[in-house]
């Protein structure tokens, strides 16, 4: 009798033919490696994101505010219409990692021009991939290697900056076994109460973004007010839960 994630396993990967990778798949399942990593891709908003190079696997929670900004970019509205800019729409994906949130838009916003922004140089090539496979024309995108904002042109300026940050709390941390052993603490863990990348973010974005510009963040519950304190003298915040009714990501909107 298989588990249930090595029934996923078999009906996703192998198309139920139990073969000896099928078999060794599931030792790696055994010892706790996710699923998501041995199967090698996930879908994520209506695309599918691979995981070749072991990024940070995409979550349900950024996919629910993911998709909520998609509709928020999509609404024939004065918020809408408030960017003072020309189409399309610049869009920076900053901290991409699998590059799922950049993709995810681009696939959605037929019009829009994506940056991605990765540190790690292992996750490059993983970006390129998921826009290709996914048929993303290379023309709308760059995939830039940088620590946050660093290797960004001065002049370079979006409409919207969006970030999926490493911001766990490494004294809070309420990370799972398996997230510890296999996926990368460099886009989990944020340092001192999980805001030192955010902080920088916050800090730095506005120098990025265009008149009335949006910067929108994923973080911990614990650390709404921190951003919003943050974000205050520069940004009108307001933060929003996720469906599970957690205060989950906040938006910054350029003052």
């Amino acid at each position: 009798m298989f588990t249930q994630e090595e029934s996923w396993l078999l009906i996703e990967k192998y198309q139920d033919e139990k073969t000896a990778g099928f078999f060794a798949d599931c030792e790696r399942l055994k010892v706790g490696e996710p699923l998501a990593y041995v199967i090698g891709q996930i879908p994520f908003l209506g695309s599918m994101i691979y995981l070749d190079s072991k990024p940070l696997i995409p979550r349900a929670e950024t996919e629910f505010w993911v998709e909520y900004l998609i509709k928020e970019i999509k609404m024939p509205s004065e918020a809408k219409h408030r960017l003072a800019t020309t189409s399309p729409l610049r869009i920076l994906d900053l901290c991409a990692g699998s590059g799922c949130i950049g993709v995810a838009l681009a696939k959605a916003l037929p019009s829009i021009q994506v940056d991605f922004i990765e540190i790690d140089q292992n996750h490059l090539a993983l970006i390129e991939k998921n826009c290709r496979e996914n048929k993303i024309q290379n023309d709308r995108v760059r995939i830039i290697t940088s620590d946050l904002f660093i290797n960004l042109a001065e002049t370079t300026a979006y409409d919207y900056i969006i970030s999926n940050p490493p911001y766990i709390d490494p004294i809070l941390d309420r990370t799972q076994a398996s997230v510890k052993k296999f996926e990368p603490s460099l886009a989990l863990y944020g340092g001192e109460d999980g805001l030192e990348i955010i902080r920088r973010i916050i800090t730095e974005a506005p120098n990025y973004l265009k008149a009335k510009g949006e910067l929108w963040l994923e973080h911990e519950p614990e650390q709404t007010e921190a951003i919003k304190e943050l974000g205050v003298p520069l940004f009108t915040v307001t933060t929003n839960q996720d469906q599970y009714q957690v205060d989950r990501f906040s938006r910054l909107v350029l003052k």
